[in-house]
């Protein structure tokens, strides 16, 4: 009575807030946090790699290691959020102190990437590399606990605020619930590298991480300042205990308990979770044991995520080897993760209202485990098509020397044609303003070359681990000079470009956000990174002043010779050459495309299924439990990229796909035989004949003696086991 009493008190504290539409005000305000905090998590982890790499200079290895430590840190505070709420403060007040940990680390984050703090030199980078790195390290120990902490937290709240006849509106609070999260993720993924992709300083201008983890920052800040405005309107419920810690110690006693009654003089029992009933209620220990079944299906699923949060690091890595130019968009890297949730929002729909059903009318019982077991294999479809999509790439990547090594490349900036002798006879005929196609790899550092008839030999001293220009001037008594070129792919897809002056004054040539400086006679500029797309040089000499247009791609390195009988003019352009250094990217990003669709069509297979599934095999008060070991499962997933990548150590890219590919198909194999011999239960029938069989024991209880009543107890129990024991 006492109970029934209670739930009516509670249910009319629901009933007394303002009502808009059929819906609690409240719950407004829980969907606007909602789709702030969402773009803010987004947001920020869209560009995280990226910052990794081209702002705290990490090889991509120590990027991509970082970056899944962060998102396994992410769901492994899910299940300290949900204690904490439902053992001490309750949902709304940890929400709020997570949120400010939260706002504080996206914060922290946002400061770590301005590089003008610790810019003394102002020469663009930072000079204390370990000031942003332990800031940026702080920023995301702070999100991971704040985003984890509040996940299983905010959506429970908004459920809280809806009485029981509302059943239909809160159905509907948590479909608005899970488009704000696609929604915050989709807008996120699409703005933040735009943001990035901004140039931005105090005294020099670079790639705008502050502004990309900014915008998040306020975002966060919003979302706070909305719940809590809210905070009137909110039905709080008090701390309740949490099941996970009631799981945790039936368990506990259950192990220790069988440890202590091991000798063979003690009769075996038929679970071993039924060693916990001289201390814990039967129901409970049968809630157990149907958690557990569903549980031990968990153990090859972090292999799924494994793969699944690739497309956030290494996928990004090797889209910035690409060409985004979409005609009159230009994609960045980090925006091709856009297609994740685009895809979300596409499949979902047409899975449930069309594959589903079509497959149900074929007659085929294509049950929730089969659907997760296919979920897995397209997976690892997707991991092959990366690793296709990789080889294609390497055809395209230029073959740098090896340590051992040198390469040398010879232009002639002269006004005649020569013949170059390099070592073993190797003739190169080189015509005026012409470089040779390609560049000639050497073990030894002295080699001699010569040039014209009658030769003329010298000895070049060439550099280890280096690729060189040899300029062959056009009298070629005259010095010979030699230029080191760049021996890596220009970073974020930039272009690597540079001029050789042939003439016999000095240039100046200049192009907006550059300036190859002042360049002498038969030597040439510095490089210059210039962005993809259309730019325009301008060449000076003294009052003389020529313009030079070039459309450039991705990731290439350019030489551009200005002739010894260059003449300024309207069509001076036309004589400057152009040296191909480097190939700009060639394979383009819509080839990621079908990576993308068939890791999405796994999800919706694999992830929407699962935690349907689960749900329909978990009691009633036992979802939070499967909830935190599918959250554990990401976590883990995220720590096997880190000790698969470190022990195979994979020299090419494309084998590590399919080998994580591969492990994924044989985990797949693993989970098909474990779903073939699983058993499907109902445990709402399950609950409701223990409850049955309870109270019949309850009443035969009352018409016996002590006595009587033991002898009873345990044949109704043992009926019950009986029950139990063939569904579980």
């Amino acid at each position: 009575m006492a109970f029934n009493e209670d739930a009516k008190k509670e249910e009319k504290k629901k009933g007394t807030g303002v009502v808009v539409c059929g819906y609690p005000l409240s719950i407004f305000f829980i969907v606007v946090n909602e789709f702030c905090e969402r773009f803010s998590y987004y947001g920020m982890r869209a560009v995280l790699v990226l910052y990794f790499k081209y702002f705290l200079r990490w090889d991509d290895d120590l990027a991509t290691s970082i970056y899944h430590t962060f998102v396994a840190l992410c769901y492994l505070t899910p299940i300290l959020g949900a204690i904490v709420a439902d053992s001490w403060l309750g949902k709304f007040k940890t929400i709020i102190y997570l949120s400010i940990v939260y706002a504080v680390g996206q914060v922290a984050m946002a400061v770590s990437a301005i590089h003008d703090v610790t810019d003394s030199n102002k020469d663009g980078m930072p000079d204390n590399m370990t000031y942003h790195v332990t800031l940026s390290m702080v920023g995301l120990f702070l999100i991971a606990l704040g985003t984890g902490g509040i996940k299983p937290c905010v959506a429970a709240f908004g459920g809280d605020q809806f009485n029981e006849h509302q059943e239909s509106q809160r159905r509907t609070f948590f479909s608005v619930f899970y488009l704000c999260i696609n929604g915050g993720s989709l807008l996120s993924t699409i703005i933040t590298p735009i943001l990035r992709a901004q140039e931005c300083g105090i005294h020099t201008q670079q790639d705008c991480y502050p502004l990309a983890f900014g915008v998040p920052a306020a975002l966060m800040v919003v979302a706070l300042v909305v719940f809590i405005i809210g905070s009137g309107m909110y039905y709080k419920a008090e701390p309740q205990g949490n099941i996970m810690l009631d799981v945790c110690k039936c368990i506990g006693f259950a192990i220790k308990n069988r440890f202590r009654h091991r000798s063979k003089q003690y009769p075996k029992r038929q679970h071993w979770m039924d060693w916990a009933e001289e201390k814990h209620e039967k129901l409970l220990i049968a809630q157990i044991k149907m958690v557990l079944k569903v549980l031990f299906l968990y153990i090859p699923l972090p292999m799924f995520w494994t793969l699944f949060d690739q497309k956030g690091s290494r996928w990004t890595l090797q889209a910035t080897t690409m060409d985004g130019n979409f005609g009159q968009l230009v994609i960045q890297p980090d925006q091709m993760q856009t297609f994740n949730p685009i895809l979300i929002l596409t499949l979902v729909p047409i899975m449930d209202s069309l594959i589903y059903p079509l497959i149900k009318k074929c007659g085929l019982n294509f049950t929730p485990l089969k659907r997760m077991t296919v979920g897995m294999f397209l997976a690892a479809i997707a991991f092959v098509c990366a690793a296709l999509v990789q080889m294609e790439i390497d055809k395209t990547l230029p073959n740098f020397p090896s340590s051992s090594e040198s390469q040398l490349k010879l232009i002639n900036i002269g006004s005649n044609p020569v013949t170059v002798t390099l070592p073993g006879n190797n003739k190169v005929d080189l015509a005026a303003v012409r470089a040779s196609e390609n560049y000639f790899t050497f073990a030894e550092e002295n080699i001699t070359v010569s040039i014209g008839n009658p030769a003329v030999s010298r000895t070049i001293r060439l550099t280890r681990k280096m690729r060189q220009t040899l300029l062959i001037p056009s009298n070629i008594s005259n010095e010979w000079v030699l230029a080191d070129d760049v021996t890596a792919k220009p970073e974020k897809g930039n272009n690597a470009i540079r001029f050789v002056n042939g003439m016999i004054a000095e240039v100046n040539v200049s192009v907006a956000g550059a300036d190859f400086e002042l360049t002498e006679p038969s030597y040439y500029s510095n490089y210059s990174l210039i962005r993809n797309g259309k730019a325009t040089f301008t060449l000076r000499d003294g009052g003389q002043s020529c313009e030079y247009t070039r459309d450039f791609g991705f990731g290439s390195s350019y030489t551009f010779v200005i002739p010894s009988n260059f003449i300024f003019g309207q069509d001076c352009g036309t004589l400057i050459t152009a040296v191909e250094d480097i190939k700009p990217n060639t394979v383009h990003m819509a080839f990621q495309v079908p990576q993308y669709f068939f890791i999405t069509a796994g999800e919706v297979m694999f992830s929407v299924t699962g935690l349907e599934f689960s749900y329909s095999q978990a009691p009633s008060n036992m979802k939070a439990v499967l909830q935190a070991g599918w959250l554990f499962t990401v976590a883990i997933g995220n720590f096997i990229v880190l000790i698969v990548a470190e022990l195979a150590k994979l020299p090419e890219q494309w084998a590590e796909y399919v080998l994580f590919a591969s492990l994924l198909v044989a985990v797949c194999i693993i989970f098909s035989i474990m779903a073939y011999f699983y058993t499907y239960i109902d445990p709402t029938e399950i609950e409701a004949q223990f409850k049955k069989t309870s109270d019949e024991d309850d009443e035969d209880c009352k018409k016996a003696d002590v006595e009587l009543v033991k002898k009873d107890s345990v044949k109704c129990n043992n009926e019950y086991e009986n029950v139990i024991q063939s569904k579980l």
